[in-house]
């Protein structure tokens, strides 16, 4: 890390792109998004739907925005593509010495639907770097890009702004250095969950060591993750409902890279498919990221991870 804070002005604003889609907005695509999902929109895979709701033919879902124009493992883009990095300066603050990542937070905002057979792109600049702060992961910059996306007409179909923290880590010994020593940092400590009108049930009932999903009171359908109407029928009435815990992994990831304090790592998140059919993220334990498979039966269980700091997480289930 260098001794003073870089001067990093040359990197603010800018016009970078544009930045094109390998596609154009299509069916496959739109119908793998909403599997995984488990979003049953009927404008999203029928055309007749589609046009009897105002469209002129099927629509993609509005949070796909960015996947269009996603670059692919090879890093490659599409002919007529900008070929620079949007991201310079993060490469910049690479070789001052602040070698890890960690994505803050994104927000998109829509104008338009997009349309089956769309092509898209985008256009890139750096909104804003903030200050050198130091944090519980270390010290660094808060770095925020704005994208602004096009159809091919030159409209604006949306907007997003993604932010991270590039930092040094903090060195090991200064983490885990003990607390009666006043120089030292505090311990890292997990995030806490936000807790509203809409989830507040759920972390309720992780404390209670129950697992609890919503249930329409319009159509009786559950869902989960924790939203304030019914992505069915619209309702705004729903009551929690506690569930079994029993479920399958439907897939998962295996997070190696940055090593990010309290967690332990290799760090296994799977995504498992509940029985009574809804979907949640969690922490898999009690099994070595070599065995576990998808489609493995798993139950919840539920760990003080910090004193006060409850969490539910799943373990391989024997069957029978």
């Amino acid at each position: 890390m260098s001794e003073a804070p870089p001067d990093l002005s040359a990197f603010l604003g800018g016009d970078r792109g544009p930045y094109r889609s390998w596609d154009a907005v299509n069916r496959p695509m739109i119908r793998h998004w909403c599997e995984a999902l488990g979003d049953d929109n009927p404008v999203y895979r029928d055309a007749a739907a589609a046009r009897a709701a105002g469209f002129d033919g099927i629509v993609a879902p509005p949070t796909m925005l960015q996947a269009w124009t996603m670059r692919g493992y090879r890093e490659q883009r599409p002919p007529g593509s900008d070929n620079s990095d949007p991201f310079a300066v993060l490469a910049a603050l690479e070789e001052l010495g602040y070698p890890a990542v960690v994505a803050v937070n994104c927000e998109q905002e829509y104008q338009q639907y997009v349309i089956e057979g769309d092509s898209l792109y985008y256009r890139s600049t750096i909104e804003s770097i903030s200050e050198e702060k130091s944090t519980a992961l270390g010290t660094g910059f808060f770095v925020t890009e704005l994208s602004t996306y096009y159809n091919q007409r030159d409209e604006v179909v949306g907007t997003m702004r993604f932010r991270v923290f590039k930092f040094a880590p903090h060195p090991r010994d200064e983490v885990a250095a003990p607390a009666e020593a006043s120089s030292a940092p505090p311990a890292v400590r997990r995030m806490r969950p936000v807790r509203n009108q809409d989830t507040k049930f759920f972390w309720e009932g992780v404390e209670a060591g129950e697992l609890r999903v919503q249930r329409c009171e319009g159509c009786h359908t559950l869902r989960h993750p924790p939203s304030p109407a019914c992505p069915h029928c619209q309702s705004l009435d729903w009551a929690p409902q506690a569930v079994s815990g029993r479920g399958q992994v439907y897939s998962f990831v295996v997070m190696h890279y940055p090593e990010i304090p309290p967690f332990d790592y290799p760090n296994l998140i799977a995504l498992v498919e509940l029985e009574e059919g809804t979907r949640l993220v969690s922490n898999l334990v009690g099994v070595s990221r070599h065995e576990v498979r998808i489609g493995m039966p798993v139950q919840v269980e539920f760990a003080e991870v910090e004193p006060g700091f409850h969490l539910h997480r799943f373990r391989p289930r024997e069957q029978g």
